[in-house]
């Protein structure tokens, strides 16, 4: 059986941010958790640890300061990613309903098992 490297990378904050994603989503996929802000060598051994520059890649972010904040610094540096949102009014990748977060992940194309779209 071959395996090959997932080719969609989703980049989020925290581990509840990718366990929350993890769960939902049902592709070959990477989630990468941040952990916050990105100095600049860490973000190159993402880059180069996940060859992001050679796959698709979604950003993920809550909506507060530190979100805005990282997903500014990572549109610069990843000027190919596309960006999917939550809404202001959950703040928080975590603590969006599942059935949004589905959604959203859909909208970009992304396979999420079907009892979350319900």
């Amino acid at each position: 059986m071959i395996t090959t490297e997932p080719e969609k990378v989703i980049i989020v904050e925290g581990l509840t941010d990718k366990r929350q994603i993890a769960k939902i989503i049902n592709d070959n996929v990477t989630i990468i958790c941040t952990n916050g802000t990105l100095g600049v060598e860490k973000f190159d051994e993402l880059l180069e640890t996940y060859e992001l520059d050679e796959k698709d890649v979604f950003i993920l972010v809550d909506e507060d300061k530190s979100g805005m904040k990282l997903r500014k610094q990572l549109a610069r540096e990843l000027p190919h990613a596309e960006h999917i949102y939550v809404s202001s009014e959950y703040r928080e990748v975590a603590a969006t309903p599942e059935k949004i977060l589905a959604s959203a992940l859909l909208s970009k194309h992304f396979s999420v098992h079907p009892i979350f779209l319900f």
